[in-house]
């Protein structure tokens, strides 16, 4: 997978509490890991299902869904 194949769908919106963007779950470290650590990746993506669903859960607006129009996260 190249840096280009990374998980990001451009949402870039993050919440406050656990740091994970609403659109693909990465956190503001791991996307600037994703360009420099090609090894830490599929860490990264292992996590990603998890912490969107959890996200999901508490009632926020994943995926690209959470692009669409301003939600109140």
């Amino acid at each position: 997978m190249s840096k280009n194949d990374r998980p990001c769908i451009k949402v870039c919106r993050f919440d406050d509490d656990a740091g994970w963007c609403f659109g693909c779950g990465m956190t503001k470290p791991e996307r600037k890991a994703w360009k420099q650590v090609p090894g830490y990746r599929d860490a990264i993506l292992q996590n990603l299902p998890a912490r969107l669903a959890a996200l999901a859960a508490e009632g926020h607006v994943t995926g690209e869904a959470a692009g669409k129009k301003k939600h109140k996260d």
